[in-house]
């Protein structure tokens, strides 16, 4: 209801006519002339064209005026730019003639797509099915009968063709199967697939090249999606129709035939390698200048603390490194340590490259060493990741900072060791012994590393050597990744070696084993895959680095130069 004029002077009363102006809303809300819904709240409409504005004026002096007003609240607004859209506030009253309303566009580009399914993909990626968006599944028969052979086993392969049996069956019931239909993919509570799923009832007749030989199953499924694409398009507006598989040699064959075909990158992080978080940023030559001014700064527990607030905030990371060097100025090295809202709080660091601050003997050699072993020393980093190149120092840093924590700072009780059984070359059968007898000759790596820094200590004497050899072995612990499921570790310094041989699924599984107090670093050179079916981008260091990249109690740093030799860091560039 709107409300009457103030009065202008003292002693002033209301005339009759305001009291007549109040009024004469009520009657119109009431006979529903101008509202459908009397508690319809205001909406706020966007329309191409010049559409009305139905808001009541604030009633004038005089009553007739003023009934007139509410009565007519219409009036035409000045008119719009050509195809610009302008907001309007509505009262529940429908747009001008011609008025178009302006649709949300869809969340894909273009029309929707019918995907036939390999069964390698589903074998790969058990949630592949709700992995298509908008577009609809088609999955031949042949597919079925191949996913029914291969999920006996204790194989990941075979637990993958029993999870995609589960997900089909809980697609299939719960109410009447109608092979035209198809059967909507976001049932089961998978709210980002908005397709359907089809599956194939009828023999297809397709006569495919002489050289196929049509009892294969992969000619089979050529041969199912030769036959869609063909009815398609013979509908109007038919959709075009794509094989997807992991087998390169299938996606040749479909092209050779003019079929589309596609690989599934659903499964990995990153396109490419390049782009994966460095977890290192270095610092404009305009740092200071730009930053200066509103720049806060404190000392606490031997660092120096510096609050920024500018525009490098947006783009910096929780537990990212900051550097800044300048000739003839004194280098900055930073990491950060809080962001709240549009400031940031950056924390220098210990510097490891002096002799004084070695960790069980070892110095940093270059700025990325040190940024490493300032995570491997935080207590509150529970999972650091490090990449590089081989001879980078990955694990000789690891090993010193567990063993000077374990046995100097007691924070850990000991060091697990474990790494994944892939060989280089063909593997050479089985080993004997116990679980950590057949780990021995996997980890050749650990005991180059130990016997460094073993002698590190040249006044201890052979003996004494071998008396701290023999107490760091007894705090070494090497485990297999087969026996690690429904365990959980306490107070531990865990080492994965070779994570990059490591799928996502098992990545997962180790990283979860981690109890109170234990921090688990991983160590990896994506260059050097040997996991069949495994890239850069799919590999679950990979998917660790991007998942965890932010998180307060998590660091990644990749290693940039070689320092095991002149001749390691030559041939790793030109090999």
């Amino acid at each position: 209801m709107p409300l009457p004029k103030p009065p202008a002077t003292k002693a002033a009363i209301l005339s009759p006519a305001d009291f007549e102006s109040q009024a004469a809303p009520r009657a119109e809300r009431k006979s529903g002339k101008t509202r459908a819904e009397p508690a319809a709240p205001a909406s706020l409409d966007l329309f191409d064209g010049a559409a009305a504005v139905a808001a009541p004026k604030l009633p004038a002096r005089g009553g007739a005026k003023a009934t007139a007003a509410v009565a007519a609240p219409v009036a035409a607004p000045k008119p719009a730019s050509p195809g610009m859209p302008t907001k309007q506030l509505s009262l529940a009253t429908p747009p001008a003639p011609g008025a178009k309303p302006r649709v949300r566009s869809p969340r894909g580009s273009g029309p929707a797509k019918l995907f036939v399914l390999d069964t390698n993909v589903l074998m790969h990626d058990p949630m592949s099915l709700f992995r298509f968006e908008e577009h609809d599944v088609f999955l031949p028969m042949i597919t079925l009968e191949e996913l029914d052979g291969h999920k006996k086993g204790m194989s990941e392969v075979a637990r993958n063709a029993r999870q995609v049996s589960r997900e089909m069956d809980a697609l299939a019931t719960d109410g009447s199967l109608d092979p035209a239909a198809g059967i909507p993919l976001n049932k089961t509570g998978h709210k980002d697939a908005g397709g359907k799923l089809y599956f194939q009832t009828l023999l297809m007749d397709v006569q495919l090249p002489a050289g196929l030989p049509q009892g294969k199953a992969d000619n089979q499924i050529l041969g199912v999606v030769k036959s869609l694409r063909e009815t398609e398009s013979l509908k109007p507006g038919g959709r075009e129709v794509v094989l997807v598989s992991k087998d390169i040699n299938m996606r040749v064959k479909a092209r050779a035939l003019g079929l589309a075909a596609e690989d599934y990158f659903n499964d990995k992080v990153l396109e490419d390698g390049d782009l994966l978080y460095t977890g290192v940023l270095a610092l404009p030559g305009d740092f200071w200048e730009r930053h200066g001014k509103t720049m806060e700064s404190w000392q606490q527990g031997g660092h120096t603390f510096y609050r920024i607030a500018g525009p490098m905030v947006p783009v910096l990371m929780v537990n990212q490194f900051v550097y800044l060097e300048q000739p003839g100025a004194a280098a900055l090295y930073a990491r950060v340590t809080e962001i709240t809202g549009k400031t940031a709080v950056l924390k220098t660091l210990k510097d490891f490259t002096h002799a004084k601050n070695a960790v069980w003997g070892v110095t940093a050699r270059n700025r990325e060493q040190n940024f490493a072993l300032n995570l491997l020393m935080d207590p509150e980093c529970d999972f650091v990741s490090l990449t590089g190149t081989a001879g980078t120092g990955k694990t000789l840093m690891t090993l010193a900072a567990g063993l000077s924590q374990v046995l100097d700072d007691r924070r850990y009780t000991e060091i697990i060791v474990t790494r994944v059984t892939v060989p280089v070359g063909e593997d050479i059968g089985f080993l004997p012994g116990t679980e950590e007898e057949k780990m021995g000759p996997w980890m050749g790596a650990l005991d180059d590393n130990l016997e460094v820094l073993a002698k590190g200590d040249g006044s201890a004497g052979e003996w004494g050597r071998a008396a701290t050899q023999d107490l760091v072995r007894s705090k070494i612990k090497i485990k297999s990744l087969n026996f690690m499921r429904g365990r959980t570790f306490l107070n531990k310094f865990v080492i994965i070696d070779e994570a990059q041989n490591l799928t996502p699924k098992q990545m997962k599984t180790l990283i979860t084993r981690a109890g109170p107090g234990t921090k688990i670093v991983c160590l990896g050179n994506l260059a050097q895959i040997d996991t069949p079916y495994l890239t850069e981008g799919s590999s679950g260091l990979t998917y660790a680095v991007d998942r965890f990249k932010g998180w307060p109690h998590s660091g990644h740093v990749m290693l940039a130069r070689g320092e095991r030799s002149r001749l390691a860091d030559f041939a790793s560039e030109v090999l």
